[in-house]
């Protein structure tokens, strides 16, 4: 959903990537980790011993029969720069990848690295499926003079079907990066960067519940005006506040709205 590759290619990702994101609070500063999908299928519940795989829940370990992205480390850290990262990709022929903004809670990137390194194993995984059908048909069908005609991808929404699978905090979590970038980009007039940003957060605005008003976020966000940073910020600190139901907190938040608007 938030990824864009600054090297590689979404509809052929290599199956390792090098994922950074800046500081919301600071764009000097960049977080990063390696996102790796292995390509044998490997099941960490195999090798536990039996008296630690009984303590964890069965359902837990049905999810780690299925492990597919891992981000190495786990949590998005701070230690080099985009410069150092671009180069380093370029020597080991890994995908960069941009994931926007994050925030510099540690709960938060590590969220985000799992997230995201998600989202790439899917890209993978479409990739390896397509080639997979393409090798099948190809086997199956007669020799033909005519070439055959590619695989299209446009019938594969991978965005749509991640979106799904989202709890409504992911999604909250996921528009605020979207606040970060889309400030980001007015300050740096990156049309490009701003539309992209744009779409994606309307995107993930019309599948919230009306109550968080998503809508409002957006265009707080995107707003040309100074205060529209701060704006954005109010109504996600109220959504949260509603998510958490911690009903007493909003009053506050809509008066310093209304006075900001006004």
């Amino acid at each position: 959903m938030g990824i864009q590759f600054l090297r590689g290619n979404s509809q052929e990702p290599k199956g390792h990537a090098i994922f950074f994101a800046r500081s919301r609070s600071n764009s000097r500063v960049v977080y990063s980790t390696y996102c790796l999908v292995p390509p044998i299928p490997m099941s960490i519940a195999k090798y536990l011993p039996p008296m630690f795989a009984s303590q964890i829940p069965s359902e837990e370990l049905q999810g780690a029969n299925g492990l597919a992205g891992m981000p190495i480390p786990p949590m998005l850290e701070e230690g080099k720069s985009q410069e150092e990262l671009e180069e380093m990709a370029e020597r080991r022929s890994d995908d960069l990848c941009d994931l926007g903004t994050v925030s510099s809670e540690e709960v938060e990137r590590m969220q985000a690295a799992a997230l995201y390194c998600q989202e790439y194993a899917q890209l993978y995984a479409n990739y390896i499926s397509q080639i997979t059908k393409s090798s099948s048909s190809s086997a199956s069908s007669p020799r033909s003079s005519s070439l055959a005609e590619p695989i299209s991808a446009e019938g594969l929404d991978t965005e749509e079907l991640l979106l799904q699978t989202m709890s409504e905090r992911q999604k909250l979590a996921e528009v605020g990066k979207l606040v970060g970038t889309a400030r980001y980009a007015l300050g740096g007039n990156d049309t490009v960067l701003l539309q992209d940003t744009q779409k994606r957060m309307e995107r993930i605005a019309h599948s919230l519940p009306e109550k968080y008003r998503g809508s409002e976020i957006a265009r707080a966000a995107f707003s040309p005006q100074e205060k529209g940073a701060k704006l954005a910020e109010l109504y996600l600190s109220r959504a949260y506040k509603l998510l958490d139901e911690e009903y007493a907190d909003i009053p506050s938040i809509e008066n310093a709205i209304r006075e900001l608007k006004d």
